[in-house]
């Protein structure tokens, strides 16, 4: 602008004054993004542009301006702009994930169904806002309770959202658990084979428990053991009896059984347990749960959980990277 001033002035145009410095605000009235009236203003600010300027008459009087805008200055806004959209972004991404951390705190059992001879209790704690470990409790009918434990693969919404799809199949289809724990397997495997992206699957424990009777019967698909500690110190691992769930369409399962006796205690865990680490890169694993386990003999399933949580949280100092799930049920009797 000072070069086309510079250039016009030699060639005899007559500027009233020299070119001086401006402040030009627009108003700029963008409709709130949450308002269903489209006449409603946001908060958003006018932008306030720098320019230089001066005014010239031609021969038959008529006044003009010469404007040049502040480029430097336009550039500071748009940055402006484009930070407020990312804080907002921001901000929406991190209430997004909070509600979703709700619901899916609402799909965790919220009641234990009463049992005669077998007092349980659970816990999961995700390392992230959202995770795919799912462990449940089923009421059956008939004096008997479905334990579920479960670990999708990978982590964050995506994981959380498998785990709402397993949940929703198992719980759906329970009814048939009873008498044919195979058969409801299989179809679960079925439907999450049928809805999940290629390359998701899930290990998954599934068990039922005959309160009259104090026996198990179960099925691990590609999920790490159960532990079983008897009352005489003995450890029984139940293994795997199928592979896990969503990969193939072909599929079948075993169901093992085994009985539970007075003093008997029942541990499912996810590998945020025994794959913590500690400072010198040892893993907590399966013996340290098992010496855990028969320090809290005694003590109530909530308690044991309680504390062995906190132990294995004590054990590895660092951000915790795996979700934590653990199931303790305790055999005290008819």
């Amino acid at each position: 602008m000072i070069a086309k001033y510079r250039e016009w002035n030699k060639r005899g145009v007559r500027f009233q004054f020299a070119p001086r410095l401006k402040r030009l605000k627009y108003e700029v009235h963008v409709r709130a993004a949450n308002s269903a009236d489209s006449s409603a203003p946001s908060a958003e600010h006018a932008p306030i542009w720098g320019g230089v300027f001066t005014r010239f008459k031609d021969l038959d009087g008529n006044s003009f301006s010469l404007v040049s805008f502040d480029e430097v200055t336009h550039a500071v806004e748009e940055q402006r702009r484009a930070f407020a959209q990312k804080q907002e972004s921001e901000r929406r991404a991190i209430q997004e994930l909070e509600i979703a951390k709700q619901v899916q705190a609402g799909l965790f059992p919220q009641t234990l169904p009463p049992l005669k001879s077998l007092e349980y209790a659970g816990i999961c704690i995700q390392a992230l806002k959202v995770g795919g470990d799912y462990y449940d409790f089923l009421n059956l009918g008939k004096e008997r309770l479905g334990f579920v434990i479960g670990d999708i693969s990978g982590k964050g919404i995506a994981a959380a959202l498998l785990m709402a799809n397993l949940q929703a199949n198992l719980r759906s289809q329970c009814a048939i658990a009873l008498d044919q724990p195979q058969r409801l397997l299989c179809s679960v495997n079925q439907l999450f084979c049928d809805n999940t992206p290629d390359g998701a699957f899930a290990t998954l424990f599934f068990a039922v428990y005959d309160d009259a009777a104090s026996r198990l019967r179960y099925a691990n698909c590609g999920h790490l053991p159960a532990l079983l500690l008897h009352s005489d110190d003995t450890v029984e691992r139940l293994e795997a009896t199928a592979t896990v769930l969503g990969i193939f369409k072909d599929w079948d399962c075993e169901i093992g059984e085994c009985q539970l006796r007075l003093g008997d205690t029942l541990a499912l865990y996810t590998d945020g347990i025994t794959e913590s680490y500690n400072s010198a890169e040892e893993q907590f694993g399966e013996q340290r749960l098992i010496e855990a386990l028969q320090r809290h003999r005694e003590a109530s399933s909530q308690a044991a959980l309680a504390s062995i949580v906190d132990e294995v949280q004590r054990f590895n100092p660092h951000e915790q990277h795996d979700d934590i799930t653990l199931i303790i049920a305790k055999h005290r009797g008819n």
